[in-house]
């Protein structure tokens, strides 16, 4: 009697391969229709409740509170069934993916009040781009800011591998790639390397950011919206904000 070889007892068969696979198909195919553009996503970016200038005091004096220990006493769960139904988050942060730094604790805010995007180094990808978008243009979102911090080991191992050659494995020299403009442009400023690659890399971003076309750039130039840089202190928790 013939029995299947134990290393494929349990598998699919490769009927049961296609047939998934054409069914992932025709589900990414409907996914894709369903994003169409619409008249829903053609309307007027959604209102905000508070002026970019306002939403960047309110980060200012949080973070002040979180500085001096003095954070205010949130009841998370009085505002779980509203923020249930919708979200209205008055900012976006952008920041470096380190476990050092929660942008809602440095920042003194609540559940709802920050639209949080991370990723290793604060770097600008696709993916990155398109949240920030959509938290700009659907939920309201009026401020942007980049958030880098001291210290940042991103930063470190792009002026490593610019510097030094040192090679990295898995995806990180995609990642560093995105850095590298940031150490070259850090390299030209007097003072420590991984301090002026840090700032760097956030003022590059910034500048990306408020130029990127169509979504961000329309909301920044008709002063709906404000991209802001800032640097988290890993030693003192306070943000410096750059040029606001």
């Amino acid at each position: 009697m013939k029995t299947s070889r134990p290393e494929t007892r349990g598998l699919p068969s490769r009927r049961e391969v296609l047939s998934g696979a054409a069914a992932l198909a025709a589900a990414i195919a409907s996914r894709g229709a369903g994003l169409a553009p619409s008249t829903a996503w053609a309307a007027e970016p959604a209102a905000a409740g508070i002026s970019p200038d306002e939403a960047l005091r309110m980060l200012a004096e949080g973070n002040a509170r979180y500085v001096s220990g003095a954070i205010q006493h949130k009841d998370f769960s009085a505002s779980r069934e509203a923020l249930a139904q919708k979200q209205s988050p008055h900012t976006v942060v952008l920041g470096c993916a380190d476990s050092r730094v929660p942008p809602e604790l440095a920042f003194d805010q609540g559940r709802g009040d920050l639209f949080v995007v991370r990723v290793a180094g604060n770097a600008v990808d696709t993916g990155l781009l398109a949240s920030i978008e959509y938290a700009v243009r659907f939920l309201g979102s009026r401020l942007v800011v980049v958030l880098g911090h001291s210290n940042c080991g991103a930063l470190d191992a792009a002026i490593k591998v610019v510097e030094e050659d040192a090679k990295l494995p898995g995806h990180l020299p995609e990642l560093i790639g995105e850095l590298r403009p940031a150490v070259l442009a850090g390299k030209a400023r007097p003072g420590d390397k991984l301090a002026n690659a840090i700032r760097a890399n956030v003022e590059l971003n910034v500048a990306e950011l408020a130029a990127s076309k169509p979504v961000l750039s329309e909301l920044v130039s008709s002063g709906q919206v404000r991209v802001v840089g800032g640097i988290y202190d890993l030693a003192t928790g306070k943000v410096e904000f750059l040029g606001s």
